[in-house]
């Protein structure tokens, strides 16, 4: 029996069928270790263009022909097709067979077998294909088996680590499991246990599955092009469509040479990950939810201060007295992810760890927003840990892949920060404030306490009366930029941007003053107003602002 499913070239001849015909290897013994996919008995000239592969060939020669050229294309036909073995009965077209067929079947190591007595090509055939299906069924019952455990160890309340493991034990090889784009998730060795990725452990040779990957998966051209003998099998589910592959099952051949049973293994394990994948998102996805919903109970008043810690603690989030910073951050509606939340909240858990702070985390797909409770331990600075905070949650985006080329960045807004009987309200103005920054120019994070003007703006985006008020201020600039260049808003927003100083304006145009003091001039004109009045000014940033929001 070989390890393929099917058997061996060596193992053919020593059936009954073959043997009673005193079979004699004459070319190519050290082949003899081929696999048989399937059996094939003919005498057509053209038989070698009907084979595939595989196939142990039975005849009596006829087709072969008599002279030593066609004999010699009729060899090279066959080893070009990939067949396992010719076998030739010895009778009434060859008494023995030509030296010619012999050199010829040296030359491209192809197993050449003689057979002195005649046999029942019918009889060989039926055996050897029942000796194949047979293998074959002893495989598909030994990867059934594997499948039994890797079940058993999921509804006992395994994952995949578990799943893994058994593989690895199964094949004498390290298991892995990696995302679509070749991160790995999970790693396990034979007899090692299964670790997730970023554990160091070394197993008993002193080699992790780990450093295995690394070496033999980790790099772009590694996982571009497998090793040798690796088995790879994807792991279906997930985003656009049923086929979508979202992981990939790899069993690398380090210890020993795999097999087509671990492949067959693999391949049931597969099946098996994806269901334990995708409930594992749903229960992410679902526990992330959750949070949301409580931050925005929370945040609308639904949940009492005095109530608040008890229920934040059910849901892990144990900060004791420190004072607390919320955190909104609310992504384009053309970044929304589409293969669920449990994706992006895992990867913005991750990037937040390294705040070094008790977190709590949730979601609100409807809404496109996370909502972030973070713990200030005592002596941190509220301006550097949003800072940090919002490059971990844009961190968390980006690396569950949700950037957009050209698309708007999620916009991250820090509330007040304060104990329980006033955090809801800062999550509030936190959250009200992040829809308003949408429309403002983008920045790694805005400061909530900073926007109360363009989030009043932002409410009144309305209301006929404020569009007025931004034509009426700033419409005859509008119109001017609209038929004439150069355009002159960007000089005003600077203008503004600076209150007025001059000098600073020009410097961040990189203008010189003259230039500068022509365009003004020219903004005074067409807007009949005197831009040296501080009045006027504010007017002017407050249209401004507002036309961000009206436009």
């Amino acid at each position: 029996m070989g390890t393929e499913g099917g058997i061996t070239v060596r193992r053919a001849l020593e059936l009954p069928g073959l043997r009673v015909g005193l079979p004699e290897v004459v070319a190519s013994a050290e082949g003899l270790d081929r696999m048989v996919r399937w059996v094939h008995a003919g005498e057509a000239p053209n038989l070698p263009a009907l084979l595939k592969g595989g196939e142990l060939l039975l005849t009596t020669g006829l087709g072969i022909g008599t002279r030593p050229a066609d004999q010699r294309a009729y060899v090279r036909r066959l080893a070009d097709r990939g067949i396992a073995a010719l076998v030739v009965e010895l009778g009434p077209r060859f008494g023995r067979l030509p030296g010619a067929l012999v050199d010829a079947a040296r030359t491209a190591g192809l197993p050449l077998v003689q057979l002195h007595r005649e046999v029942p090509f019918v009889a060989v055939t039926e055996e050897i294909h029942t000796e194949i299906v047979n293998g074959h069924y002893a495989l598909l019952r030994r990867a059934e088996e594997v499948h039994l455990r890797c079940t058993r160890a999921v509804l006992g309340g395994g994952g995949a680590a578990q799943v893994l493991e058994i593989l690895a034990d199964f094949t004498g090889n390290p298991a892995f499991l990696e995302t679509a784009d070749g991160r790995l998730l999970y790693a396990a060795a034979p007899g090692a246990g299964a670790r997730a990725a970023g554990e160091r452990r070394a197993g008993p040779d002193g080699a992790g599955p780990l450093q295995v990957w690394e070496g033999l998966r980790g790099g772009r051209e590694a996982r571009e092009a497998p090793p040798a003998g690796a088995v790879l099998v994807e792991v279906p589910g997930g985003g656009a469509g049923g086929g979508a592959v979202r992981a990939r099952l790899v069993l690398l051949a380090v210890a020993v040479p795999t097999a087509a049973v671990h492949r067959m293994a693999a391949e049931r394990a597969a099946e098996l990950l994806a269901v334990v994948l995708m409930q594992a998102r749903q229960e992410e996805e679902l526990a992330a939810r959750g949070r949301g919903d409580f931050l925005t109970d929370l945040a609308e008043g639904r949940v009492a201060s005095r109530d608040a810690p008890a229920q934040a603690g059910v849901l892990g989030f144990r900060p004791g007295c420190d004072p607390l910073l919320p955190v909104v951050m609310r992504l384009a509606p053309e970044a929304g992810p589409s293969g669920g939340w449990s994706q992006l909240a895992r990867a913005v858990t991750r990037e937040l760890a390294a705040v070094g702070a008790p977190v709590l985390l949730g979601v609100r797909p409807a809404e496109g927003k996370v909502l972030v409770l973070l713990a200030l331990r005592p002596g941190a600075d509220r301006t550097a840990q949003a800072g940090r905070a919002a490059a971990a949650l844009r961190a968390g985006v980006e690396r569950a892949g949700l950037e957009r080329a050209g698309g708007r960045a999620p916009v991250v807004v820090a509330g007040a920060t304060g104990g329980w009987e006033s955090v809801g309200a800062g999550l509030r103005h936190a959250a009200e404030a992040a829809r308003a920054a949408q429309g403002l120019p983008e920045r790694p994070w805005h400061d909530a306490r900073r926007l109360d003007v363009d989030l009043l703006l932002w409410r009144l985006r309305d209301h006929p009366d404020l569009a007025a008020f931004v034509d009426r201020t700033i419409g005859p600039l509008l119109a001017h930029d609209r038929a004439s260049r150069p355009a002159l808003l960007p000089t005003l927003e600077a203008y503004v941007a600076h209150t007025g100083r001059k000098a600073e304006t020009a410097r961040g145009l990189h203008l010189n003053r003259q230039t500068l003091y022509n365009r003004l001039a020219r903004i005074g004109e067409l807007l009949g107003t005197d831009l040296d009045d501080p009045q006027t000014v504010l007017a002017l940033s407050l249209a401004l602002r507002a036309r961000r929001h009206t436009a």
